[in-house]
C-alpha cells in the first residue's frame, strides 16, 4: 500500500514539476507593459493604447487623464484605479457599456467629464442614474446611440451641469422632464438627433440657457418662441416651415439665430424688441422679405442691432427700399443666388461694407449718391449685367473689392469723347453701353473674368489703385499697348489666362510692382518685354505655344522670380540653355517640374527638361556643324564634277569645228 502510495506521489510530482517550474518562471520574469502614457506636468495623455483601464502607476494628484480611443468597457473604481482627483477626464472612443452608479460622489474636483462614442445605450437600458455629478461642469454625451428618454438617467442629479453635448445620438423629442435635474445648464447642443418635438416649457425652467443647438434635426415649426435669456440659436439643416414669436413686449436677448436650410417661405417673424445681429435664412424657400412674418400681418419688425443678414439661395425677385430702413446698422447683407433682376438704394446705409448681389438676373443697379460710404466690397458675378453706371462706381468712395466676373461688360474708351459724354451726363436717361473704371480712386481687386471683352482700350484704369486685375476667359482680348497705363505703382496682381493671346503688346515691363503673373493657356509664341527692374516673384506660361524663351528676358526675370511655371509648352532642349541654366542651378522653383518637356532633333519623342545637358546640346551642334560641312563640300564636289564636264563637252565640239 505504501509502495503504491510512493509511485503515486512520485507520478503526481513529474506531472506538476513542468506546471511549477513555468509558475517560477513566470513570477520571475517581469510583467508585460504596455506601450507607455505620456505625463505632462499632471495631465496624463494614454491615447490609442489599447488598455481596459487607467494605469496603476498615475502621478500623484493627476488633473486631467485622457483614456480616448482605448478599450474600456466597465467605468468603475477599479477602471479608474481608485484616483479621485481629475479635473478632467476624457473616455472618448472607448466601449463602455457600463458605469458604476455613484462614481462620480466622490470626484469634488471633475470638471470636464468626455464620454462621447461608448455604447452608453445599453447601460441606459437598465434605467439607473449614474448621478450624482457632484462638481462636472462639461459632459459631452455625443454618439452614444441615446434615445428618447435615455439621457435623463445622465442628467438626473447634476446641479453643477453647464454645458452639455447631445450630439448624434437618436433622439425624437424633448421632453419637460429632460433636463429637470440639470437646472444650471448655459449651453446645449442637440445636433444631429431625429428631433420631431419640443414639448412647451422643455426649456424654460433653464434660466441660464444662453446657447442652444438644435440644428440637423426634424423640427418642423416653431410657433412660440419665448426663450427670452436665449443668446444663441442655431435650427439650421431642419425642416422648418413657420418660424414666429409671441406678439410681445418682452425683450429678447438673442444675437444670434441661424435658420438656414429649411424649408421656410415666408420671413421668419421675429420679436418686436430685440437685440439680433447675425440672421441666416439662406437656403429656404423665401418668395418676398416682410419682416411682418406673412403678408397678413401689418406689423413690421424692426432689426436695429442687425449687422449681418443672409438670404442667399432662396428665390427672391426683389429686395424692396422699403424693407432697407429697418436694417440700417446692417454691414454684411447676402442675397446671392436668387431671381434679382435690379437692385437699388436710395436710404443711406451707413454702415454697410459688403453687399453680395452673385448669381442673380441683374440687369440694372443703382445706388443713389451717400447711400454707401462705407461700402468696400461689391459682388455681381454671374449675372445679365451689360453696363454700369459711372454714378454708381463714383457714389462708392471706399470701394476696395469689385467682381464682376460672368456678365457682358464692355470698357469705355477714355479717348472716346462720346463715350465720356454718355458717361458724365447725369440727365441723360439712357443707359451707357459701356462702363468706366477710371478715377474710382480706392478700387484695388477688379474681377473681369469671362465678360467677352474683346477690346481693352488705352488707360482704362487710370486713376485707380489697383492691386489685382483679372482679365482671363475673355478669348480674343486684344489689349492696347497702354491699356495698363496708370497702374505702373500699383498692381501686383495680372490675370490673362485662357485669352486665346497670341502676342502680348502690352509692355508689362513698366509695372515696377508687378509680381505675379498669369498668362497659361493661351497661345504665346514668345515672352513679354521684361527688364532687370523686373519685380516678377511668380509667373505661370502653361499652355502656351513658346519654343524658344528669349535668354536675355530669362536673365532679367532670374533676378526676382521665385515660382516659373511651364509645363505643355512645345520647347526646343537645345534652344533654352537659358531657362536650362535657371531650372538647374537657380533658387527658382518650378512646380510642374514633371510635365515640363523639350523636342531634341536626335529623338523621336519629348524628354523631361531635367534630362537635358549642355554636352546633349554641344553634342548635338558638333553634329550638326560636321553634317553641314560634309554637306557642303559633297555640293561644291558635285559642283565641280559638273564643271569639268561641262569643260570637256566644249572642247569635243571646238575640236570637232577645226576638223571640218
Amino acid at each position: 500500500m505504501s509502495h503504491q502510495l510512493k509511485v503515486s506521489t512520485m507520478v503526481a510530482f513529474q506531472l506538476l514539476f513542468p506546471l511549477l517550474v513555468s509558475c517560477v518562471v513566470a513570477s520571475a520574469s517581469p510583467p508585460h507593459h504596455l506601450p507607455p502614457c505620456q505625463v505632462v506636468q499632471m495631465d496624463v495623455f494614454c491615447r490609442n493604447l489599447s488598455l481596459k483601464s487607467a494605469p496603476v502607476n498615475l502621478p500623484h494628484g493627476v488633473q486631467m487623464l485622457d483614456l480616448s480611443h482605448n478599450q474600456v468597457q466597465t467605468l468603475t473604481q477599479e477602471t479608474l484605479a481608485y484616483y479621485t482627483s481629475f479635473h478632467h477626464l476624457n473616455l472618448h472612443s472607448n466601449k463602455i457599456h457600463f458605469i458604476q452608479p455613484g462614481l462620480f460622489k466622490n470626484m469634488t474636483d471633475l470638471k470636464v467629464l468626455d464620454l462621447s462614442r461608448n455604447h452608453l445605450n445599453v447601460f441606459a437600458v437598465s434605467k439607473i442614474n449614474i448621478g450624482p455629478l457632484t462638481a462636472i461642469e462639461s459632459l459631452d454625451l455625443s454618439s452614444n446611440g441615446l434615445y428618447t428618454g435615455m439621457s435623463d438617467y445622465f442628467l438626473a442629479d447634476s446641479p453643477s451641469l453647464a454645458n452639455l453635448s447631445l450630439n448624434s445620438n437618436s433622439i425624437t423629442k424633448v421632453a419637460q422632464s429632460t433636463f429637470s435635474g440639470s437646472l444650471s445648464l448655459e449651453k446645449i447642443s442637440l445636433h444631429n438627433n431625429i428631433i420631431l418635438e419640443i414639448e412647451d416649457g422643455a426649456f424654460d425652467s433653464l434660466n441660464n440657457l444662453t446657447e442652444l443647438d438644435l440644428s440637423k434635426n426634424s423640427i418642423t415649426c416653431i410657433t412660440d418662441f419665448n426663450l427670452y435669456k436665449l443668446k444663441v440659436l442655431n435650427l439650421s439643416k431642419n425642416s422648418i416651415e413657420l418660424f414666429q414669436s409671441p406678439r410681445t413686449s418682452h425683450e429678447y436677448d438673442l444675437l444670434q439665430l441661424d435658420l438656414s436650410e429649411n424649408k421656410l417661405t415666408y420671413f421668419p417673424l421675429l420679436p418686436r424688441i430685440n437685440v439680433i445681429k447675425y440672421l441666416d435664412v439662406s437656403r429656404n424657400q423665401l418668395q418676398s422679405i416682410d419682416t411682418s412674418g406673412s403678408p397678413e400681418k401689418n406689423i413690421r419688425v424692426k432689426l436695429c442691432h442687425l449687422w449681418y443678414l443672409d438670404l442667399s439661395y432662396n428665390q427672391l425677385t426683389t429686395i424692396p427700399e422699403s424693407f432697407l430702413p429697418f436694417i440700417r446698422s446692417i454691414e454684411v447683407l447676402n442675397v446671392s443666388n436668387n431671381c434679382i433682376g435690379s437692385f437699388s438704394i436710395a436710404n443711406q446705409l451707413q454702415k454697410m461694407k459688403v453687399i453680395n448681389l452673385s448669381y442673380n438676373s441683374l440687369q440694372s443697379l443703382i445706388f443713389e449718391k451717400n447711400s454707401l460710404q462705407s461700402l468696400e466690397k461689391l459682388f455681381l458675378q454671374g449675372n445679365h449685367l451689360t453696363t454700369l453706371d459711372h454714378q454708381v462706381l463714383q457714389s462708392l468712395p471706399n470701394i476696395k473689392y469689385l467682381h464682376l466676373q460672368q456678365n457682358n461688360l464692355k470698357i469705355c474708351d477714355p479717348q472716346n469723347k462720346e463715350h465720356m459724354h454718355e458717361v458724365m451726363d447725369q440727365n441723360n436717361q439712357a443707359p451707357p453701353s459701356c462702363v468706366s473704371f477710371s478715377s474710382v480712386k480706392n478700387l484695388q481687386f477688379l474681377y473681369l473674368s469671362e465678360n467677352n471683352l474683346l477690346t481693352l482700350p488705352a488707360n482704362a484704369f487710370a486713376n485707380t489703385s489697383l492691386k489685382l486685375l483679372d482679365l482671363s476667359l475673355n478669348p480674343g482680348l486684344d489689349m492696347d499697348k497702354d491699356s495698363l497705363s496708370g497702374l505702373e505703382h500699383s498692381l501686383v496682381h495680372l490675370l490673362l489666362k485662357e485669352n486665346n493671346i497670341s502676342r502680348l503688346n502690352t509692355d508689362l515691363s513698366a509695372l515696377r510692382n508687378l509680381k505675379h503673373v498669369d498668362l497659361s493657356t493661351n497661345q504665346l509664341t514668345s515672352l513679354p518685354r521684361w527688364n532687370k527692374e523686373s519685380s516678377i516673384e511668380s509667373l505661370n506660361l502653361q499652355n502656351n505655344n513658346l519654343v524658344t524663351l528669349e535668354y536675355s528676358t530669362m536673365l532679367a526675370l532670374e533676378r526676382s522670380l521665385k515660382t516659373l511655371y511651364m509645363g505643355s509648352n512645345p520647347l526646343s532642349c537645345c534652344k533654352n540653355l537659358g531657362f536650362l541654366h535657371i531650372v538647374q542651378h537657380s533658387a527658382v522653383v518650378v512646380p510642374d517640374i514633371e510635365t515640363v518637356t523639350c523636342f531634341h532633333e536626335e529623338l523621336s519623342e519629348p524628354v523631361n527638361i531635367e534630362t537635358v545637358t549642355r554636352e546633349m546640346c554641344h553634342r548635338q551642334s558638333t553634329l550638326n556643324y560636321i553634317t553641314v560641312v560634309i554637306v557642303t563640300l559633297l555640293v561644291v564636289m558635285i559642283v565641280l564634277v559638273l564643271l569639268v564636264k561641262c569643260c570637256r563637252s566644249r572642247k569635243r565640239k571646238r575640236n570637232r569645228s577645226f576638223k571640218a
